[in-house]
């Protein structure tokens, strides 16, 4: 995947917004400040003023209504940031309930079960459906959900199915029957420069459309007249419809929670795309009448921050230039959802260079075997990956048009350490 000199932003909130976001890439770059202007590593940030006191910015965000941490979501060490500032905003406001973009809304019962003890680990991942409704490694976010629990804090589902946000994509939000909406309500309309940096991804989204399958994709930033196309496309109405939902979403389920438990702070854990700018989720809150929102982001020592100036986010909490080595996670490269026979994974999308692309996966093909198991669903597959050791081949029976075709992934072997 060709991605050099593309804006920050622009990959982070592409890959998020596009649904990217199972079995898919990792390593995407976190924002961060220019080496000039980054203090060390553990340093708290405002853009617009400079280095904060650590138990300042934590006082400061304890004293609003809403914070917002923001993530890459498979970054072990964006997860750690979070469970420490969570355990300081608890030290000075214990009242508190913490939303999270990972569940939806019909698997509350199931949180609130959580969080009085009545499930373990694996009761409690299987009851909310973690591998077919988010896919990302659990144990980036189980302590996370272990700190809420051993502390009494209620936990909110913040989202919603995405088949509600596929509709809208669609055919538009006045398109789906009310009775179908979740309970979401109109979102406020997107600013003009939450227009023009989503016309960015529908630019990218078209192009990745537009190729020819199995062709080599090259991702770069569209140009101004890219962008400005895609501003007249009558697609893209449905295209911002679809992410103000997911938007408002998360801030009405933010505001219910808030309500619900009386507390008076709601933390929202959540991707980077839809914290930055102010655009995503806070401006949803403060037309919900919650003005004072806290946007906070971890961000690396040492890279380029053209993007980050005031008003990106409130607080940035500076991490090590060089993160940490994880433990190997296995990558397909695809979005997986229901297939519309009884069983397999259907293909959504195909990260380009992955190892799927490499092994011939079209969108639209459905997965019916992996590693001679039969496939019940998408979650399966996900499983399937997941045991996958590097510089192993997996095989692979797909349907696509009517045809039983065999597909073997290569996922590559780890590179000596030096």
């Amino acid at each position: 995947m060709i991605i050099q000199g593309t804006p920050w932003r622009f990959r982070w909130r592409a890959f998020e917004i596009l649904g990217i976001t199972l079995l898919t890439i990792a390593g995407i770059p976190s924002a961060a400040f220019a080496a000039n202007r980054c203090p060390p590593p553990g340093t708290w940030l405002d853009p617009a003023t400079g280095v904060v006191p650590i138990a300042e910015a934590y006082a400061q965000t304890a004293a609003q209504e809403t914070a917002l941490l923001g993530e890459s979501h498979d970054d072990a060490e964006h997860h750690r940031w979070q469970l420490y500032t969570l355990a300081a905003l608890r030290a000075r406001q214990p009242s508190m309930v913490i939303g999270f973009e990972m569940f939806p809304r019909r698997v509350q019962p199931v949180l609130d079960r959580w969080v009085a003890g009545k499930l373990d680990d694996r009761e409690f991942l299987e009851a909310v459906e973690w591998d077919r409704v988010w896919g990302f490694d659990p144990e980036l976010y189980l302590p996370l959900f272990h700190f809420a629990r051993q502390n009494a804090i209620p936990m909110a589902a913040l989202n919603v199915d995405r088949e509600l946000v596929r509709q809208v994509g669609e055919a538009g939000w006045e398109a789906v029957p009310e009775a179908q909406r979740e309970g979401v309500g109109e979102a406020a309309p997107a600013t003009d420069a939450y227009l023009r940096s989503l016309a960015e991804v529908f630019a990218v989204k078209q192009h990745m459309s537009e190729r020819a399958p199995g062709s080599r994709a090259e991702m770069v930033a569209p140009d101004e007249n890219a962008i400005d196309a895609a501003l007249e496309d009558p697609k893209f109405r449905f295209f911002v419809e679809a992410q103000l939902t997911w938007d408002r979403a998360m801030a009405e389920a933010l505001l219910a929670a808030r309500q619900r438990s009386g507390a008076t702070l709601a933390v929202g854990v959540m991707g980077a795309g839809h914290v930055i700018d102010g655009h995503g989720v806070s401006h949803q809150l403060s037309d919900l009448g919650l003005k004072r929102v806290a946007k906070l982001l971890p961000v690396r020592h040492g890279e380029s921050c053209e993007r980050v100036v005031p008003g990106y986010v409130d607080l940035a909490f500076v991490l090590p230039s060089v993160a940490e080595p994880t433990s190997y996670r296995p990558r397909l490269g695809v979005m997986v959802g229901a297939a519309s026979a009884p069983s397999g994974a259907k293909v959504l999308q195909v990260v380009p260079d992955s190892v799927a692309e490499q092994a011939g996966l079209h969108p639209g093909d459905v997965v019916t075997t992996a590693a001679g198991e039969d496939l019940a669903d998408q979650a399966q597959l996900i499983r399937v990956v997941r045991r996958q050791a590097p510089g192993t081949w997996l095989p692979l029976v797909i349907q696509r048009d009517g045809e039983r075709l065999e597909l073997v992934a290569r996922f590559p072997a780890l590179e000596p350490s030096r």
